[in-house]
């Protein structure tokens, strides 16, 4: 690999791919700020001290948070300009359970697995989620996780399932993110990646039962215990639902 004259990157293959822009780089500095906890959820962003703290100009910046609402990690607020997207009582109760349903149902379909192929992409997807925790990048941690979740469901082989949870992707990890903050004294980021191995390892023994009750322990317990209370917009059937997880 080179770098010609002009800034682009030149492959061996004789692919030439430019280098990122400054939108693209404060894009990917934004949402890595969001998804490590960072900027929670509600979080005013304020052009001028994000530019400041970027390196970039606000040209660049806009671009970026039109990116990020675009993926509805912020939204546009009357009074407050640009926040990060709030997530209710209500939102939290629909995420999850939204997903729980959604993982349940492929682990019937996809355990005992029958593809290596799709095993092998959890455990890939495992080795690149450890690599983040050991490069400490929470932001990047984050997204590695729902990787490697997204990888479970993958193991049905039913697309449109696959497609259901993606469309969850960022909603989940916003959720994740608050989950990490509420157990960041408790648990290192490798800590919380040998979770996960542990998961991989009940899968690989290829008892759906045993799978579903391995996710169902999995480690809402702190998020649905100390940071869903400090969030507004809870509705009867989300308070009713916290009531049962609670009392499980």
């Amino acid at each position: 690999m080179t770098t010609s004259s002009a800034g682009a990157v030149q492959y061996e293959d004789g692919r030439i791919i430019a280098p990122p822009s400054m939108a693209d780089l404060a894009t990917q500095a934004l949402r890595a700020m969001i998804l490590s906890g960072e900027l929670p959820p509600g979080t005013r962003l304020v052009e001028a001290k994000l530019t400041e703290r970027l390196g970039v100009s606000r040209p660049p910046l806009r671009e970026a948070l039109q990116v990020l609402a675009f993926e509805g990690l912020v939204v546009p607020h009357p009074r407050r300009g640009v926040i990060v997207r709030p997530l209710t009582r209500h939102d939290v109760y629909e995420i999850i359970t939204l997903r729980e349903e959604l993982e349940a149902f492929a682990v019937r379909i996809g355990i005992p697995v029958r593809s290596p192929e799709r095993l092998q992409a959890c455990r890939n997807a495992l080795a690149a989620f450890e690599q983040a925790g050991l490069d400490g990048d929470e932001g990047v941690f984050t997204q590695r996780k729902y990787d490697f979740h997204q990888s479970i469901v993958a193991l049905a082989g039913h697309e449109r399932v696959t497609e259901a949870y993606r469309a969850l992707s960022l909603q989940m990890q916003l959720c994740m993110a608050l989950n990490r903050s509420a157990r960041r004294d408790a648990e290192s980021l490798l800590q919380n990646v040998e979770r996960h191995r542990e998961l991989l390892t009940i899968i690989e023994g290829g008892d759906p039962e045993a799978v579903l009750k391995a996710l169902a322990d999995h480690g809402h317990s702190s998020f649905l215990g100390e940071v869903v209370d400090q969030l507004d917009g809870g509705t009867p059937d989300s308070e009713r639902w916290l009531t049962e997880r609670r009392g499980r």
